[in-house]
């Protein structure tokens, strides 16, 4: 069996993950949603980042556990990400850490190796990268935390597409704060 792809993300209503000046403050993340990502994660046999999500992630977690000012929740994440194995695409990157190793070139190969490595679920994080995966059609299962914002700028969660992709919500989770998890995959 190989690898079914996930892409897995917070998003704005219009489809936005990052404003253009790359502030976080309309995505904040409560206990209950981190636990949400810390299931998600829990059940990923490795990860696929690019550059900039590698580096954003790198920045924090892997001494995520001893920071004072985290919670239980962010300490469990921690212990969750530290050991999972991790592919970064990278052609500026001279080297990686944290369980991680280095690659380039054309993302379909790449991806048709991890696959045959590993036989669950491979999240992929970033949407630059993602969306090369995405206009290919190799993305098995899309899972969003949507905010309810409209940013009108940035980043989008989507990549332009030569046709229509069609999904079929599998799976929908409300949180308290008002956000919600959606599960999509290709119909």
């Amino acid at each position: 069996m190989t690898a079914r792809l996930i892409y897995l993300l917070n998003v704005s209503l219009d489809g936005i993950t990052a404003t253009p000046d790359a502030g976080p403050s309309w995505s904040s993340i409560d206990d209950e949603i981190h636990r949400w990502f810390n299931e998600q994660m829990r059940g990923m046999d490795a990860t696929l980042y690019g550059r900039r999500m590698y580096e954003t992630m790198a920045a924090y977690w892997p001494t995520g556990e001893d920071d004072p000012d985290g919670t239980e929740t962010t300490r469990e994440f921690a212990r969750i990400w530290n050991p999972l194995p991790k592919v970064v695409f990278s052609s500026s990157l001279d080297r990686v850490d944290h369980n991680s190793r280095l690659v380039s070139g054309d993302v379909a190969p790449v991806l048709d190796e991890v696959r045959q490595e590993f036989s669950g679920e491979v999240g992929v994080g970033g949407p630059d990268l993602a969306g090369q995966f995405v206009q290919r059609g190799l993305v098995d299962e899309y899972r969003m935390v949507v905010h309810p914002v409209v940013l009108g700028a940035g980043t989008r969660y989507w990549p332009e597409l030569d046709r229509p992709l069609p999904l079929r919500l599998v799976d929908s989770h409300p949180f308290a704060s008002g956000k919600e998890a959606r599960i999509y995959v290709p119909a």
